[in-house]
């Protein structure tokens, strides 16, 4: 469906109309950008609803690099829809904190804002390893682009940071993939780049371990999870308030993706005797992130640490190899991405009015910014895990579903929803109780309304997860099915 590839060709379009158009008149790149994604959204839930529909992704396929069998394959199933959605949304909200906090280069940072859209798209989209992995580089381009021409004081060491990491594990996975092609033309003599294709694929165990490796490496440091996680704090605090957006709710997710679409169903018997490992690093990432988080005094900091904790439930819960698990990895991803893009929008207009990201600054702007105060409060419960917001289904069930596998680790993990009640009070008190020794002014009508729709959004799917499980339930089936035959 030649329609699928209209969801990358079309921000690419529309960033370069944002760039042509800001440099003609002064402000009216943030229009386009708008009205350019707000079309998308819509487009991708047409498509979504046809493929939802029709109980068939809807797919596209063109001969590329027809020596090594390369395809432009895209395809469109639940999960990659529900990620899209998502993707979509949240650059709205990147363009609506962008409005008036960038003020240099506005046509060229729209332009980056929506090549990184493409890219991420592509990421979801793509039906070929190689396919996958050229997008899996586009997106990184521009998001280092963002940190390094827009972001604060420290933003060269943050982008040359992002960038090794990101790339340095990119090639890992670069080499797994071309020797899973090469495996294949040994065995059947065709190289071959299609996932379902290499699924096929008899492979030596041992093989088969260090394979799954190239890949989980490379999706870990993108998760992140501890010990690949040192670029993470750096990147979210020095970026511009969209590249954090960006940062948290969207491409934290790529990693998570990559997991459930590759590293699992590949690999399934190595993921079974790595998850053990696997789910050692989640328990650690949760529990040393949320210490970590309390530790800290930058707003921003503060909550890229609590994204490392958060995030660790998507690892724990996906090596579990359990429905239910699963089920609360991938609500946490939707969860997680509207929430932690919710509080670095707050810490961005905090910063936008006070000049400053310290805690120490801020204190009692809840007589000074009610509004402000009442929404980050609904942000930082969802955070904390509290019951009728959409963060406590997720984590609920990646706990339920990890403890019928590794009861001693979840146990130990439950201390991470302890501690973020901690950190995540421990902020909202500094910031907005207490004596006053700040005055911001209360958010405009603007600000109000898209800081609304995240807490519509946290509430409602709190209280109907089904709406979230039920869209990529054939993804879920699937990856059951793959557990049944190695067990």
């Amino acid at each position: 469906m030649v329609a699928l590839s209209y969801l990358i060709w079309l921000p690419l379009i529309a960033g370069g109309l944002a760039w042509f158009a800001e440099n003609k008149k002064s402000g009216s790149g943030n229009w386009v950008s708008l009205i350019s994604l707000f079309g998308l959204l819509i487009f991708a839930l047409v498509l979504g609803v046809q493929s939802q529909q029709s109980g068939v992704p809807l797919q596209l396929s063109w001969s590329w690099f027809a020596r090594f069998n390369i395809h432009f394959a895209l395809m469109l199933d639940g999960l990659a829809l529900l990620l899209i959605v998502l993707t979509l949304a949240l650059a709205l909200l990147a363009v609506a904190v962008s409005w008036r906090e960038i003020n240099d280069k506005q046509g060229f940072f729209h332009f980056n804002l929506l090549f990184s859209v493409a890219g991420i798209v592509g990421v979801f989209l793509a039906a070929d390893m190689f396919l996958f992995f050229l997008f899996w580089e586009v997106m990184l381009l521009p998001m280092t682009a963002l940190i390094l021409i827009w972001g604060h004081e420290k933003r060269r060491y943050a982008a040359i940071k992002f960038f090794i990491f990101t790339q340095a594990s990119s090639l890992l996975m670069l080499i797994s993939i071309i020797a899973l092609a090469l495996i294949h033309q040994d065995m059947t003599g065709e190289m071959s780049f299609n996932p379902q294709a290499l699924q096929l694929l008899n492979l030596p165990p041992s093989t088969q371990y260090w394979l799954m490796l190239g890949f989980f490496v490379a999706f870990a440091v993108k998760l992140p999870s501890v010990p690949l996680h040192t670029w993470l704090p750096d990147a979210h605090t020095q970026a511009p308030t969209a590249g954090s957006v960006l940062l948290a709710g969207i491409l934290l997710k790529t990693g998570a993706y990559g997991l459930i679409r590759f590293v699992l169903p590949l690999f399934p018997a190595a993921t079974v005797e790595f998850a053990p490992v696997a789910v050692t690093m989640g328990v650690v990432s949760i529990v040393y992130g949320a210490v970590m988080a309390y530790s800290q005094t930058d707003f921003k900091r503060l909550v890229a640490y609590s994204s490392i904790s958060h995030m660790g439930f998507v690892l724990l819960a996906l090596f579990s190899w359990h429905e239910v698990a699963i089920q609360g990895a991938i609500l946490t991803i939707v969860a997680h991405g509207i929430s932690s893009a919710a509080l670095f929008s707050m810490g961005g207009m905090i910063q936008h009015r006070l000049h400053s990201r310290e805690l120490g600054d801020m204190g009692g702007m809840w007589k000074t910014a009610p509004k402000m105060a009442t929404l980050t409060l609904i942000f930082v419960m969802a955070g904390i895990g509290m019951p009728g917001l959409a963060n406590f289904n997720g984590e609920l069930l990646s706990l339920l579903g990890s403890y019928q596998v590794f009861p001693v680790l979840t146990i130990i993990a439950t201390l991470g929803i302890v501690l973020s009640a901690v950190y995540g009070l421990h902020l909202f008190q500094r910031a907005f109780q207490g004596p006053a020794s700040a005055s911001v002014a209360d958010l405009n009508g603007r600000e109000l309304v898209y800081t609304s729709l995240l807490a519509v959004a946290l509430i409602y799917f709190g209280l109907q997860p089904h709406l979230i499980l039920d869209i990529p339930n054939d993804v879920i089936q699937q990856l059951l099915a793959i557990s049944k035959g190695v067990q």
